[in-house]
């Protein structure tokens, strides 16, 4: 039988577990450390057998028990020989910020002055404490009024101490956790477990670079999809574990290359968003330097968010939004004010809960100070947050953001603001019943009639009212008009049409009008059938008498407003003292010389009283004509009332001269291309508003000089120009007669003015108003020896 031959070991001490027995081999009492050295062979064979097991280092704690373990050469304490994050072993540069020039000047006055007491051992302890005092004053006075602009280069500062050199000064012990067990380890994004003041925390954050080849191994703190769902992963563990989650915020943005994309950016940072509103554990978000768009939403979506004092918070950079609103990056100071991106701002608006403080010259002047200050921060809202329980919690991280962009209802918008919104498309009103209407109407009836017997001031706001809701009324029977006959597809076509085929910077198209004017007249003749032509009727002739009430209205103001500045225009001019003091004078003369008719007067008088005359009627017609009235002087003989000719007997005769008039007037309007041509004006003068150019005053005056000619040859027919001729003949009779029109008027003055009564006077007016059921032209033609224009005072002397 085989033996096994091995060389002789000592088993004292080997324990039970260690022993190989089997009885197989026949091998007792062997231990298995001996048995890995031993070499097994068979001298009879020839062959040897051995095996050897491979050491392992026994696992440690990854920080060391005892503190007095510690290298006492390794700068940072316990923490930071235990992590790749190590201290940089070259000084960063300081680097100073446009803002901050006026400093340096200080800073080397300070540093000469010291370099002098150095070289030559005098004492400069005076003046290096008063530059000290200034130097300190002058960075108060610029850190404390920073604008927008220059809190986001703070923000951006390359010293500015980053998420890990903030976790290694507040936490006595930290490991960092890596990998989304998807894919890569992410490094602009870093997470792990730490302690701070007997609490365990779940600490993840944004990491940027403090040089070159630090920002380029983080991607400049820009994560992909992989860094999110690391932190996802995180948030997952704190939540089974019940630890609180801290997150610090410092990005520029999430990393959007073509790669992130595909590997689904924005899926990632959504999920995120969900997870964190579900979590059932504390979550309090520190913006440490600048957190932007949904890449620092990503991990920020916290009960509590808060922000270092020079921090900013944005859904698009200063620079991004100030290319897209001004087009140019250069306006980035303006955009930083307008997007309200400080802690301070954030804090006014509810998104942001509190404000760390910052040393002066910023987090990157003293780090360790600011470290103890975020500290205190996350103490004091996680004893706020554990005293709520797991329902109170989420509906308090819940109500946080749902607050944010709050609105307000009643309050009218600013109408700068409403110029750009979209209008509301509220319910359409509802058809007024007939006999609620009619009521209505009856009752302004009988207000007016009372204002007008009482002379007392009509109800001119309640005609108004009317005249607006009769609008209304009268639109909406003609849209259900057009409805019944079916012609509603017809209108639609022709308003597309003509909203597509005329602006405000061509005239219409005359095809247009033709087919504008079909469809009315169409409409027109059908409308009679229409089951609403009642009600239409009534509604419109309501429509047309209140109108004409209120036209009647405004004309009797207008003219009581100017009969009254006409007075006090007459009383300021006779009342003036140097006026006033010619008159008396002039009085006292007359007394003075006993006679009893202007013939009995002396020369000298006579031309005192004529001259004193022409004075005050030229005073008379400034003051008038500064009111924009036309002043006429007549010269007359006056004599008495009885002896003149009454004018009533020719007052007749015009008005229907003029109604024949205005009647053939319409009919040619009506039956002729003049009507283009007066839509043609109407929208010229839409066109050029209230200041026409030299263009549109050329335009408008070439079509109305077109018009009046036009209306003058219809007009000018046998017929009434033999009427026209009679009445200028009679009238002309009168005026020669003694006891003329005029009291007098001689001859001479008849005959020079016969040639201006053979021609006629044709004003035009378009009367333009809301409403769009009737275009009204009226032509008057106005007698110069009959009556005179409107706006004309005629002073007879």
């Amino acid at each position: 039988m085989a033996t096994i031959s091995h060389s002789s070991l000592a088993f004292t001490g080997a324990s039970a577990s260690d022993l190989f027995r089997s009885s197989k081999s026949h091998v007792n009492g062997m231990p298995l450390k001996a048995l890995g050295r031993a070499r097994f062979g068979s001298k009879s064979r020839g062959f040897a057998v051995s095996a050897k097991l491979r050491k392992v280092k026994k696992h440690d704690y990854p920080w060391p028990k005892d503190p007095k373990d510690v290298d006492p050469n390794v700068k940072g304490g316990v923490l930071t020989h235990l992590s790749h994050f190590k201290p940089l072993k070259e000084k960063p540069k300081p680097v100073t910020l446009d803002f901050e020039k006026p400093l340096v000047g200080l800073s080397k006055k300070i540093m000469d002055v010291r370099k002098m007491a150095n070289d030559t051992g005098l004492d400069f302890s005076d003046q290096i404490v008063s530059l000290e005092n200034k130097y300190q004053q002058a960075l108060k006075d610029l850190y404390t009024h920073l604008t927008p602009i220059q809190r986001v280069n703070i923000a951006r500062h390359p010293n500015r101490p980053t998420f890990l050199d903030h976790v290694f000064n507040i936490t006595e012990k930290f490991v960092e956790l890596h990998g989304d067990r998807a894919g890569y380890d992410d490094p602009a994004i870093v997470t792990g477990i730490g302690s701070m003041d007997g609490r365990t925390y779940m600490f993840m954050g944004h990491q940027k670079g403090r040089n070159t080849k630090e920002n380029i191994q983080r991607n400049f703190g820009m994560p992909t999809p992989h860094g999110y769902r690391k932190a996802l992963r995180m948030m997952y563990y704190a939540d089974h574990h019940g630890f609180p989650i801290v997150t610090f915020i410092d990005t520029p943005g999430a990393y959007a290359d073509l790669k992130s994309e595909e590997l689904g950016q924005g899926e990632a940072i959504a999920h995120n968003l969900r997870t964190m509103f579900g979590l059932k554990v504390p979550i309090i978000s520190i913006v440490i330097g600048e957190g932007g768009s949904g890449g620092a939403l990503a991990i920020g979506c916290a009960n509590k968010l808060l922000m270092l004092e020079n921090a900013v918070f944005y859904v698009a950079s200063p620079e991004a939004c100030a290319a897209i609103l001004w087009k140019s990056a250069k306006a980035s100071p303006k955009a930083a004010e307008k997007l309200k991106i400080t802690a301070s701002e954030l804090c006014k608006l509810q998104i942001a809960d509190g404000v760390i403080p910052e040393p002066l010259g910023g987090a990157h002047a003293d780090p360790s100070w600011t470290s103890q200050q975020i500290k205190i921060a996350i103490n004091e809202s996680v004893d706020e947050l554990e005293k709520m329980d797991t329902q109170e919690l989420l509906k308090h991280r819940n109500l946080k953001f749902r607050k944010i962009g709050g609105f307000q209802e009643g309050i009218p918008i600013d109408p700068k603001k409403k110029v750009n919104m979209k209008k509301k498309e509220g319910p359409i009103a509802s058809k007024t019943s007939k006999e609620k209407l009619e009521d209505e109407v009856e009752k302004l009836k009988q207000q007016i009639l009372k204002a007008k017997e009482s002379s007392t001031k009509p109800p001119d706001a309640a005609l108004n009212v009317m005249i607006q809701k009769l609008k209304k009324e009268v639109d909406h029977e003609f849209s259900e008009a057009a409805k019944a006959m079916g012609m509603q597809e017809k209108f639609a076509t022709l308003r597309a049409e003509f909203s597509k085929g005329n602006s405000r910077d061509q005239l219409m198209d005359p095809i247009l009008m033709d087919k504008i004017t079909e469809l009315k007249n169409e409409f027109n003749q059908g409308l009679a059938s229409a089951p609403n032509y009642a009600s239409l009727k009534y509604k419109l002739d309501m429509l047309k008498e209140f109108s004409n009430a209120k036209s009647l209205l405004d004309s009797k103001n207008k003219a009581a407003k100017l009969k009254q500045e006409i007075n006090k225009k007459f009383e300021e001019v006779i009342c003036r003292p140097d006026i006033k003091e010619k008159m008396e004078a002039i009085k006292a003369k007359l007394q003075d010389s006993g006679a009893s008719s202007f013939s009995d007067l002396e020369d000298d008088l006579k031309e005192k009283l004529v001259e004193t005359k022409k004075e005050i009627e030229s005073e008379l017609i400034d003051g008038l004509e500064s009111l924009g009235l036309d002043v006429e002087v007549v010269k007359s003989k006056a004599k008495e009332l009885s002896e003149q000719t009454s004018f009533s007997n020719f007052r007749s005769k015009m008005e229907n001269l003029n109604e024949e008039i205005n009647k053939k007037i319409e009919d040619v309007i009506n039956s002729s291309d003049l009507k283009d041509m007066i839509e043609l004006l109407k929208l010229e003068i839409a066109k050029a508003g209230k200041k026409p150019d030299v263009k549109s005053k050329s335009k408008i005056q070439a079509l109305e000089q077109q018009i009046k000619q036009r209306l003058s040859e219809a007009i000018n027919f046998s017929e009434l120009k033999e009427k026209h001729e009679e009445l200028m003949a009679e009238i002309s009779d009168a005026t020669k007669s003694p006891g003329g029109l005029d009291g007098g008027v001689n001859n001479e003055h008849a005959k020079d003015d016969s040639s201006k009564y053979d021609e006629s006077r044709v004003e035009i007016n378009c009367v333009t108003g809301e409403d769009n059921t009737k275009q009204m032209v009226v032509v008057n033609q106005v007698l110069r020896a009959a009556s005179r224009p409107s706006g004309q005072v005629i002073l007879q002397s």
